[in-house]
This record gives C-alpha cells, structure tokens and sequence, in this order.
C-alpha cells in the first residue's frame, strides 16, 4: 500500500471517529483492512447526508448529489480527494457492491425533494435504498461464505436501523418539513404530521403512542431477520455488526419504553451505554 492510499485512509478513519456516534463503537472492533474499508465506506455515505441533510437550496443540493455521483464512478487510486482513493482502494480488495452508492444518493435526493410516503411499501423502498445499500456495502467489508442469503439479511439490518432512526427523529425532522411515518399508517391512528405545526395536538397523544408502538413492532421484525446475518460473519465482524445494529436496537427499546418521548427530544444512549454494547458484541453476547 502507497503513502498516499495510507493517508487517504487514515483521513477516511478520522471522519469515522469524529462523526460516525453510534458507527465508530463497532467499527473500531474489525481488523485493520476491514476497519479502514469500512471507514471509506463510511466516509463517503457521510459526505452524501451531509449533501442532502444541508441548508443549501434545493436545486444545488441537487447538483451537488449528481456531482458526487458522477465522482464516485470516476473513483480511482489516482483520484485527488482522499475518501475517493480509499474507496477506490477498498474495491479492488474487497466485494464491495459499488452500484448500492447510487441507491443511496438516490434515496438523499428523495429526502431533498420532500417526498412524503403514501404506504410502508413506498417508505421500505427509501429504506432500502438509504440504508438497506449501507448493509449490503459493509456485508462487502465483512465477507461471508452465502452471500446470497447474507445479503437479503444484512439489507433487512438496515431497514430495521433506518425504522429506527425514523421513529428516534420524528420531531427533528418534522422541523425540517420532513415526514416519513407512511400516510396510511398516521390515518388509522387519527394523527396529522404538519411541518407547519410543531407536533400533534393534544387530541392526538393517545393515537400518536399506539401508532409509534404499531411502528416499533413493525421494526423489531426486521431486526429478527437482520440479526440472522450473524451466524454468517466471521467473530470480529459479527461483533462489528451486533455492536453497531445493538446501539439502535436499544434505543427502540427506549422508544417502545416512552412512545412520546420523539416528540419531545431525541432518543440517545450515553457514551458508556454505547460502549458497552460494543464490548458485550466483542465478547459475544450481544445482541
């Protein structure tokens, strides 16, 4: 490895221990090779949020995601932006499904647009393509003798983490004019979500508490079949994925716990929470 696939990578790391939270528990438990893979990978799904999740105007977030876009399939060890380097390093060593990237800028040019989702089949669609593409890009990292299976497995990980993350920023987004809870489903539990009102009337409490408890299930399945990807990956990076998908998993239990609480504040664990989900995955007791 070259001096300059080193920095690119270290950069890459740097970006995973400043900004990753609740990734950089579990990253830190691979080996080197896949620590640094994982953290490109990392590094440039930041960088699309951080496109999406921007205060530019619309149409330049736009740009700016087809920029990246176009970026990532000139990717090379030649290129001048170091996540670029690391990442086109990380593919040439690793099955990395390049094309799930595209799903995820994908999926971030949706959220730029607003779109709203009528039923659960049309927000699993987003997730899978904001989230369900970063499980099946790190089951790239892990590797696995059944990928076929794995793959399916590590895709459910992540809608369980993006349902989670979803029901955890309810009130967040809803100040970002953002809605993701399906239409259908704030229907039959009487609750309207405005972006132009900070939250549901009062009227609304008791539906709003039985619609996010529907959701919270409706997660916990996904997780049962997410964490079935285990088995498949090696100690270290099954200790990685349980410890990463671990720390969302309580804070659903958190939420199942206080149903309104999103829509107060945001659902966190503390730091020595978060590190002990790490250090009971490594140990092999976790999820």
């Amino acid at each position: 490895m070259t001096e300059s696939v080193q920095d690119a990578y270290r950069e890459c790391e740097r970006i995973t221990r400043t900004r990753a939270r609740n990734f950089s528990y579990g990253i830190r438990l691979l080996p080197g090779p896949k620590r640094r893979a994982l953290s490109a990978v990392y590094a440039f799904a930041r960088r699309v949020d951080d496109i999406g999740d921007g205060d530019l105007p619309a149409a330049e977030r736009l740009r700016r995601l087809a920029e990246a876009r176009a970026e990532l399939h000139a990717a090379s060890l030649n290129s001048s932006d170091p996540v670029l380097v690391a990442l086109a390093d990380s593919a040439s060593r690793m099955a990395l499904p390049m094309p799930a990237f595209d799903e995820l800028i994908d999926g971030c040019e949706a959220d730029v647009r607003g779109t709203r989702y009528e039923t659960f089949d049309e927000l699993l669609h987003y997730c899978r393509c904001v989230a369900g593409s970063i499980g099946r890009l790190s089951l790239g990292v892990f590797g696995t003798e059944d990928r076929m299976i794995a793959e399916g497995r590590a895709d459910a990980l992540g809608v369980a983490l993006q349902l989670t993350n979803i029901l955890r920023d309810v009130r967040e987004d809803l100040g970002n004019g953002r809605v993701y809870l399906p239409a259908a489903d704030l229907r039959r539990y009487g609750v309207e979500l405005d972006p132009r009102m900070p939250g549901p009337l009062l009227h609304e409490q008791d539906g709003l508490a039985r619609l996010v408890r529907f959701e919270v299930r409706r997660a916990e399945q996904w997780y049962r079949q997410g964490f079935a990807l285990l088995p498949l990956l090696d100690r270290r990076s099954r200790a990685c994925c349980a410890s990463m998908a671990g720390i969302y998993h309580q804070v659903l239990q958190a939420i199942a716990a206080e149903p309104l609480r999103a829509m107060r504040r945001r659902t966190s664990l503390s730091s020595w929470q978060k590190a002990g989900v790490a250090a009971r995955s490594m140990a092999g007791i976790a999820p």
